[in-house]
């Protein structure tokens, strides 16, 4: 079995489990492409709606726990990524308009504070255009002790971080309770003070339940600290004692991997999805020797609208007229009157002189006007069919008579200006490295799935910036240049970009209308189309009966037709085939986590994707642990633990998100990052963050490139313990580094279809076996790299070379 082989076949072992192929026959298969079914949309709950030229605002909204929180995610609520237990609930941020607040209060939820409005979007915008003219340019594992202590107790202390944010000192708990399901009782961390102080003369926290889905996961909290505590302690409500020694979450290495003379901060102001391309293909001119500009197959559906008006005042009485032609290829010069011919006893007509449409309404013998809406519809589209169509408003009968209106224009609304294209637009990364053939190393960073995340693109051009800059006078870069074959692709969603610059601040999508006839297709709906590009993937999507993503044209998280259904999923899709990638980061904001897969479950019961194995969950976390440390080199502020982990850990359910769709479809190690605390925050404290998220992506980098590098075998042992239950002990295999162990107990040859040594559950590390005195274990590990153990080779039937132990205490 060859090395680029092997990590991706013990990636697919949780497949393979019982549990694993019984969610894997629930869910179904994930094909590219799948429709959803046809009674989908009649059985979606009601959504909310809002209206055109409504800005919308970032507000809190508090739930009264994870039920509710699933109820207001299936309104399709457009959710920042702030999910935040309290006492008073949990406290989410939602990004809505002033309709839809109503709309959510008369539901009864609790809406809050404003975060951000739509002025400080303005103001953003502002801030970018004085700018661009001013400038034009952390895991430490248990002691033995306390395993024993754990395997007595009904308490599990999981995690417990001590970590500098700022100038803030915090102390983070996470712990488990056997009776958590049914209790709702608090636990309490009792902490020293520093070495050789007493449990308890630190002070107290408390910690609460997260209950997700119904199903309790974890008891979990944060508290300021004035000192760093060595030891913590729980006691149970039932008695029962845990203590765990406290770590650092990120400590920051005296060393510094940037070399002398390190050239960074290129970036001065925000970028629309234009300068974004041009920036890369002027870096990639500048070096063409390390770089080159890739236009990605699938254009976007472009930049565009056709022209629209809605004339009339209630329902009954709309006309909702759209040009056949694009707004900018001649919709935008057509207009309509609906005029009172002033005489009694006319007929409806309809003239047409060149692109000016007039329509003499009906009256009766006292001069009134009698034409309905469905009438004067219908005579647009017979008689001015060759430039428009005209239909009643949203499926109304359209039974009420129409006022007279004045010659009014259509319009597509959009605002940017002509030096940002109106065609389908091509998507383009820039792919860096000396050996740009698919012999190296891949990575695949991108950004702006989201429209509205000004930030994460930001982070890429730095980054593209500092390996091209740096790779003539920083060895570190060489080294990554040689090594790696990086893909960066600035924007993802370049049309929901520039909406979101130049038309709506909030634009969450990209801009394609994908509702039906009769629904939310007229011109009062214009701020609510598009798809939800980072719900369209093919794994554990909607498609599939996962939850976090919604099957209405008009709300924010919007899954599309179908899997795949967008051209720019599709090029991320493209991206992801290529064999070489190992390695990818999916940037977001905000919120400030890390996270990665099971980005996905199914309710109800909370039925979770696949979980990766011991082996790879550890490789997440040693890996996180450097890019996040890399990150809080900056300014000191770090990622919390409680935020780095699992999406459906950390966060809340995403159905069809890219992470999954790289991890579970292509293998890949794939990560997402929220970058800092607002979609738009002010460029000073944009700036920072892209310096620092900046630093986060080099140091994925550099965890490729030793990746590519590792020839070092890992090395394990077996701990033996004492048991609780008589004639049996507790075992456990430590290793040298994040590797999966393959064991036997029946003293038959290990390899690679033998159990698999796996996670005692969710953020709880490595199991323990409970086995009988004397049992023959016979192991060996292999790495994420696929060196595997003592050079044993398991598919070789006179390879021995695995290692034996006997499952005994010492004596003496």
């Amino acid at each position: 079995m060859s090395r680029s082989a092997l990590p991706r076949r013990w990636r697919r072992l949780p497949a393979a489990t019982a549990a694993g192929v019984a969610l894997l026959l629930l869910a179904g298969p994930a094909t590219a492409g799948t429709a959803a079914p046809a009674d989908r949309e009649a059985d979606a709950p009601a959504v909310l709606e809002r209206s055109a030229d409504e800005q919308a605002d970032v507000v809190e909204v508090t739930v009264d726990g994870t039920a509710q929180l699933d109820a207001l995610v299936a309104t399709g609520v457009d959710l920042d990524h702030h999910v935040t237990p309290t006492e008073a609930g949990i406290v989410v941020h939602a990004v809505v308009t002033p309709t839809e607040v109503a709309a959510l209060k008369r539901m009864g939820y609790r809406v809050g504070a404003v975060l951000h409005d739509a002025d400080d979007s303005a103001r953003r915008i502002s801030e970018r255009e004085a700018t661009i003219a001013a400038h034009r340019a952390e895991n430490r594992a248990y002691t033995a002790t306390l395993e024993r202590s754990a395997a007595t107790s009904d308490v599990k202390i999981i995690r417990a971080d001590y970590y500098t944010s700022g100038t803030n000192q915090v102390l983070s708990v996470e712990a488990k309770w056997a009776q958590g399901q049914t209790s709702t009782s608090t636990l309490t961390v009792a902490r020293d003070s520093g070495p050789g102080t007493e449990i308890g003369s630190g002070g107290t926290q408390s910690i609460t339940r997260f209950v997700d889905a119904g199903v309790y996961l974890y008891h979990r909290g944060a508290a300021a600290v004035t000192a760093r505590p060595q030891r913590i302690q729980i006691t149970s409500p039932t008695g029962d004692v845990a203590v765990a020694e406290v770590k650092e979450w990120l400590p920051i290495p005296a060393d510094s991997p940037e070399g002398t003379g390190y050239q960074k901060d290129f970036v001065t102001s925000y970028l629309t999805p234009t300068e974004l391309y041009d920036r890369i293909k002027r870096l990639a001119d500048a070096y063409p020797q390390l770089a080159e500009v890739v236009k990605l197959p699938y254009q976007t559906n472009g930049y565009r609208r056709k022209a629209q008006v809605v004339l009339g005042g209630t329902a009954a009485t709309r006309v909702a007229v759209d040009s056949l032609a694009w707004g900018h290829e001649g919709g935008n010069d057509i207009t309509v009157e609906l005029a009172d011919p002033g005489a009694a006893d006319r007929p409806l007509a309809v003239t047409v002189t060149g692109k000016a449409v007039r329509v003499s309404l009906a009256t009766d013998a006292a001069g009134a006007v009698t034409s309905t809406a469905a009438q004067v519809a219908a005579a647009l589209t017979a008689e001015a069919g060759t430039l428009l169509r005209a239909y009643t408003y949203r499926g109304d009968a359209g039974a009420g008579v129409v006022a007279p209106v004045a010659s009014t224009p259509l319009t597509d609304n959009l605002k940017a200006p002509a030096g940002v294209s109106r065609d389908p637009h091509p998507v383009y990364a820039i792919r860096i490295g000396k050996y740009r053939d698919g012999s190296r190393t891949g990575v695949l960073a991108y950004a702006q799935e989201h429209a509205r995340e000004w930030v994460p693109p930001l982070v890429t051009i730095e980054t593209a910036e500092r390996l091209l800059r740096n790779h003539a006078t920083d060895e570190n870069t060489k080294q990554l240049l040689r090594t790696l074959d990086i893909w960066i692709v600035p924007s993802i969603n370049p049309d929901g970009g520039h909406y979101s610059f130049y038309d709506y601040a909030s634009q969450r999508r990209n801009m394609t209308n994908h509702c039906a006839p009769g629904g939310a297709t007229d011109a009062l709906a214009r701020n609510s189309w598009g798809v939800d590009n980072n719900r369209n993937y093919t794994e554990y999507s909607l498609f599939d009966g996962y939850s976090g993503a919604s099957p209405s044209c008009t709300s924010d998280t919007y899954a599309g037709p179908g899997e795949l259904s967008e051209p720019e999923n599709r090029n991320v899709d493209w991206l992801a085939q290529r064999p070489n990638i190992k390695f990818s980061m999916n940037l977001h904001s905000s919120g400030n986590y890390f996270m990665w897969s099971p980005g996905a479950y199914a309710t109800p019961g909370r039925i979770s994707a696949p979980r990766p194995t011991l082996a790879e969950e550890s490789f997440f976390w040693g890996a996180s642990s450097r890019i996040l440390t890399a990150i809080k080199r900056h300014r000191n502020m770090a990622v919390t633990p409680a935020r780095t982990g699992p999406i459906s850990d950390v966060l809340y359910s995403a159905a069809g998100n890219s992470g999954d769709m790289l991890w579970y479809r292509y293998g890949i190690y794939a990560w997402n990052f929220e970058v800092g605390t607002s979609f738009q925050p002010t460029w000073e404290e944009a700036h920072q963050e892209t310096m620092e998220f900046s630093n986060g992506l080099v140091e994925l980098l550099r965890v490729a490139r030793d990746y590519d590098k590792d020839r070092k075998r890992p090395t394990s042992t077996l701990a033996v313990a004492p048991s609780p239950t008589e004639g049996t002990v507790s075992v456990r295999f430590d290793v040298s580094e994040p590797a999966a162990v393959f064991y036997t107990l029946d003293g038959s040859k290990p390899t690679f279809g033998s159990t698999l040594y796996a996670s005692a559950g969710i953020r709880e590390g490595a199991e323990t076996l409970t086995v009988p005195v004397g049992t023959r274990v016979q192991w060996f590990s292999v790495d994420a790299a696929g060196n595997i153990e003592r050079n044993y080779r398991p598919d070789d039937d006179g390879s021995r070379t695995f290692n034996r132990g006997w499952a005994t205490l010492p004596t003496g």
